[in-house]
């Protein structure tokens, strides 16, 4: 019954991805738009399926609901993954759909960024995401390097920005310190392992 729930869900996606993009060819102007809604319910159907109910043949090539496998199928469509510019490193923690969903949130609009603004802007960026539990809790780095080079603060907080403060602090009841660097920005989410997984 579970994966037959999965796989209507699974459609539901589908269903919502075609009405943007019929809404999309309607209304040329909204194109950008429609593209950034298409990839994040992308990013949520990829969480979806990672942490969806599976038959015993399929789960081991979704590395076993852990942290590290739900970061490498949300940064998959990435060329830097398989490039080797995006390294995956650290402690690794069960995750299920309680804490796939905002995560890959988070994560899809770091990268986002990064490969609009940040590190996988440029050919040599780099992106280091290194997880480690410290005492109860899972800490979660996000290190850019190799990007353009900032210099002071945004000029304003974008929709990613409020997006992940809603996904790590409102859903998962975690923390997010940031700090921008010359070489790129970098974040850490300070979270609780329980929060990431049902029971």
């Amino acid at each position: 019954m579970s994966r037959e729930l999965s796989h209507r869900i699974k459609n539901i996606f589908a269903v919502i991805g075609g009405l943007i993009s019929l809404s999309s060819r309607q209304r040329p102007e909204t194109k950008a738009f429609s593209d950034e809604l298409r990839d994040r319910l992308a990013a949520l159907g990829r969480a979806h399926e990672f942490a969806s109910p599976h038959s015993d043949g399929l789960r081991p090539a979704l590395e076993a609901s852990k942290l590290h496998g739900l970061l490498r199928e949300i940064l998959r469509p990435y060329p830097a993954l398989s490039d080797g510019r995006i390294m995956i490193a650290g402690d690794d923690v069960a995750i299920d759909d309680r804490g796939a969903t905002p995560l890959a949130l988070a994560f899809h609009e770091s990268a986002t960024n990064a490969a609009k603004y940040g590190a996988l802007s440029t050919p040599e960026g780099r992106i280091e995401i290194r997880s480690r539990l410290v005492g109860e809790n899972l800490l979660i780095e996000w290190i850019e390097r190799g990007g353009p080079r900032l210099s002071g603060p945004p000029a304003a907080i974008g929709f990613g920005t409020r997006l992940m403060e809603m996904s790590v602090v409102k859903q998962l009841d975690g923390r997010i310190e940031r700090s921008r660097n010359p070489d790129g920005l970098s974040f850490t989410l300070t979270l609780q392992p329980s929060r990431l997984v049902r029971n």
